[in-house]
């Protein structure tokens, strides 16, 4: 019997749809499995390469292969979909991912351990909670105009709904419900609060978050965010590798040998360019009080009339290899000495 050397698994709730394949790329397997059912196959092989999207519940999964001694390998969904071969199904999703492991060049998603899932999830539950709060408020603001109170945009005149609400004439159904929105208001307030104090805790005690804050206008929720979608960075070559990732440098169109740039490609993760971007902002913003090559280099970019925009996200991709490195070399971050001082 030839051995199995590559697992395919298409993840799912409840039930599992396997494909196993030897050396060769010859299929031994197509085999759907209950979750206690699939652990105990797996236990039972001998250790290989077990291959799965990288979707919910996948970084779980990997660690479970881990303890089981075999090699847990993730991919992200978009490069699995060119190797569907006919009409989509769980079985031929989990054929087509072990197609897609078997490319010498694909690139592979690093497994998180519970630390990182652990960060990841604090900052998700709290992007979250203010996206809440953002809706409340804006729902808050709509209910008084509809009973022609018109509240100053933002979120300081929501301190003066108590005294309105007492000095109002409303129906007292809508003096109900506008109390409700604001207590609903206060609380997604006090919950946020209190996942800030977490986070700040979070970053001080671990030790990559720790040394990304080394980094200028770089704070606990950028660091933590980064330690745990980042990780030790060794899933990449080089810093630019890390930067293209999450789509921070030019999106490339060439052809015939003319090679043409366009602007930054914005793929990947979202929410870590949006986090380098509002970093450079703020570093952009605070020029004046900053000082090394870093600060150097940034003005002599304004300096020769480039676009604000422009310079934050290059900067913005400065500061991605900087993290990179960080990271990946155990380094902190070091302004050096100011040319202009020099």
């Amino acid at each position: 019997m030839n051995k199995v050397a590559l697992v395919a698994i298409d993840l799912g709730k409840l039930t599992f749809h396997v494909h196993e394949q030897d050396d060769h790329g010859h299929p031994l397997l197509r085999k759907k499995f209950k979750r206690v059912e699939l652990l105990q196959h797996l236990a039972n092989l001998e250790p290989c390469i077990v291959v799965m999207e990288a979707c919910g519940g996948a970084h779980f999964m990997a660690q479970e292969v881990t303890k089981l001694g075999h090699s847990p390998k993730l991919i992200a969904p978009h490069l699995v979909r060119p190797y569907v071969k006919s009409n989509k199904n769980d079985f031929a999703d989990a054929e087509a991912i072990c197609e897609a492991a078997s490319r010498p060049t694909m690139r592979f998603v690093p497994v998180k351990n519970q630390t990182q899932q652990a960060l990841a999830m604090l900052n998700s539950v709290r992007d979250s909670l203010i996206k809440d709060r953002t809706a409340t408020v804006n729902r808050i603001h709509a209910a008084f105009l509809e009973v022609g109170v018109s509240l100053t945009p933002g979120y300081k005149s929501l301190k003066d709904i108590p005294v309105l609400l007492e000095a109002s004439s409303f129906h007292g159904l809508i003096r109900k419900l506008l109390a409700d929105l604001y207590e609903h208001y206060l609380y997604l307030n006090l919950r946020i609060k209190g996942l800030d104090k977490e986070i700040d805790c979070q970053a001080a005690g671990d030790d990559l978050a720790s040394r990304l804050m080394t980094m200028p206008c770089v704070g606990p929720i950028t660091s933590s965010v980064l330690a745990a979608e980042m990780g030790d960075g060794k899933q990449f070559k080089c810093g630019r590798d890390f930067s293209a990732s999450i789509g921070l440098v030019p999106k490339q169109h060439s052809t015939g040998g003319r090679t043409v740039l366009l602007g930054i490609s914005k793929r990947g993760d979202r929410n870590q360019r949006r986090l380098f971007v509002q970093c450079a902002q703020t570093y952009v913003n605070r020029l004046d009080r900053q000082e090394g090559k870093l600060a150097d280099w940034v003005r002599k970019l304004l300096a020769s009339h480039r676009h604000r925009n422009l310079v934050v996200c290059a900067l913005a991709n400065k500061f991605a290899r900087i993290a990179w490195s960080i990271a990946a070399n155990h380094t902190v971050f070091d302004a050096g000495p100011s040319a202009m001082n020099a």
